[in-house]
């Protein structure tokens, strides 16, 4: 099979699987196997072209021209790569989770839910392997549209006012901003393809580039960046599956991702650097990540609570972005993929949580940790990468990003990361914490409460462990950050 077919069958196999979903909807058990099956076709597929990337293969398909010159295009370059990675494994994972969690919710949705999952996965790698902004952009538009019937899944007046504000927000940010970013680039470039070293340089006047750079960090509001965040937490009112991978990985991932490819291959960090185009923005990510880690310590719900540790998390990788410098992109590209697995694990207990004991306020979780040991194990570790210690894989996108810092002589933005790890663990470990060693109100009820289904259990146990191996085996994600922060 050749490489341009491979990159066409990742995009389109999820949108193919929802006629199988939709037709086995009387047959819950087949239905699943449609969405398992297709997800791991769609990991090893995506497996597969990093192995022939990592050879060396040059992977690029046309789809269509749309206007002269512009065209649908697919390419494979690291940071597509990385996050497209990302995406293939984890949708297999939490495939494997939602199985235990709808059915112990007994959801009466679920078709929609599986389907919808399905165009919103199939968006996410459209949107990774764009070869050009103008497909990024419309790849970027399908997934939060797709997204919004699966935020709204649980059909009640909360739920239709936290989609609204969801998708009201991301669509006023990248129509009103965005486009509007696009299409000064285009007109001073005459072209939205991604180029090693950007294509801005020399067409731009640099006294404007700090202006077109605001259009698109505040533009790309996937990427949270207050005051553009509230959509993210409003967004928890979505079934945990649903928060775990398109609020952990896809669409808020989607959103920095977007920001680091505009930096690397539309601006060039040479051109941000020497314009100044980020002198001023890098304070809104700096005070993203500290706020929104303030507002977490204040949140009892613990979705809540981990939706504005993701506003802050989420702030992390657009600083590096906005540093540009070697070292910050290499641990903004890696903080993508240490995130998503920890993050995502701390979300699975939550459902775990939500599923077995009926418990989504914190307050309410003492004692709980004695009889779900698993589950809360699972959260600890998450947390302990969450907090970047030793020995988890969040230490070294950490690492990098505060070594990105020194680079860039940004001693005071050393400060805030070291102050927002402490924060972190303020507002993390007490869950685990409570859940292990807290005395519960009512004993008896506790002891009735068990481990979430199975196959809930399962995904948790693989990103935990997924957690500690990144820790003595990056190389994978290592390596496609270190080429992303070369493409200079």
């Amino acid at each position: 099979m050749n490489d341009q077919v491979l990159i066409l069958l990742a995009v389109a196999l999820p949108f193919a699987s929802v006629a199988g979903i939709l037709l086995l909807a009387r047959w819950p058990n087949l239905r699943e196997a449609v969405t398992l099956t297709t997800a791991a076709a769609v990991c090893a597929i995506v497996i597969t072209v990093f192995s022939r990337f990592h050879e060396g293969a040059l992977m690029a398909v046309d789809i269509v021209e749309t206007l002269p010159g512009l065209f649908i295009r697919f390419e494979v370059e690291p940071l597509g790569m990385l996050f497209a990675l990302i995406v293939g494994v984890l949708w297999l994972i939490t495939s494997i989770y939602s199985i235990g969690y709808m059915r112990g919710h007994n959801d009466p949705n679920q078709t929609r839910f599986y389907a919808m999952f399905a165009i919103a996965i199939g968006s996410t790698l459209g949107t990774a392997f764009a070869g050009n902004l103008f497909t990024l952009f419309v790849w970027y538009e399908i997934l939060t549209i797709s997204t919004y019937p699966l935020v709204a899944h649980a059909g009640t007046d909360r739920a239709r006012l936290g989609a609204r504000t969801y998708v009201g927000i991301l669509l006023a940010t990248s129509i009103g901003l965005q486009l509007l970013a696009i299409l000064v680039t285009y007109a001073v470039t005459g072209s939205l393809d991604f180029r090693e070293g950007g294509i801005l340089a020399g067409k731009l006047d640099p006294a404007w580039a700090g202006l077109l750079y605001a259009l698109f960090i505040f533009g790309i509001g996937k990427a949270a960046v207050m005051p553009f965040h509230r959509w993210l937490p409003a967004a928890m009112v979505a079934p945990t599956p649903v928060s775990a991978l398109l609020h952990a990985v896809a669409v808020v991932k989607a959103g920095v991702f977007t920001v680091l490819k505009v930096t690397i291959y539309i601006f060039g960090t040479d051109f941000i650097t020497s314009s100044g185009a980020s002198d001023w923005l890098i304070w809104f990510a700096g005070g993203t990540i500290l706020l929104a880690s303030l507002v977490a310590m204040t949140q009892d719900n613990l979705k809540l609570r981990l939706a504005y540790s993701t506003v802050s998390q989420l702030g992390y990788i657009v600083l590096g972005a906005l540093l540009a410098t070697n070292m910050s992109l290499l641990g903004g590209a890696l903080h993508i993929s240490m995130h998503a697995f920890a993050k995502i694990t701390l979300f699975f207990a939550a459902g775990a949580i939500l599923v077995a004991a009926r418990k989504s306020d914190i307050s309410d979780m003492d004692g709980l940790g004695r009889v779900m040991p698993i589950t809360f194990g699972a959260f600890l570790i998450g947390s302990l990468s969450i907090i970047g210690l030793p020995p988890f894989g969040g230490m070294w996108s950490k690492w990098y990003l505060a070594m990105g810092t020194v680079e860039a002589g940004q001693w005071l933005l050393l400060t805030v990361l070291l102050l927002s790890s402490l924060l972190n663990i303020a507002y993390l470990l007490p869950v685990p914490v409570r859940g292990f060693f807290g005395k519960a109100g009512d004993g008896t009820t506790v002891t009735r409460i068990k481990e979430a289904p199975a196959s809930c259990l399962i995904a948790m146990i693989i990103t935990s462990l997924a957690c500690l191996f990144l820790f003595f085996y990056p190389d994978p994600f290592y390596e496609l950050a270190m080429n992303t922060a070369g493409a200079r």
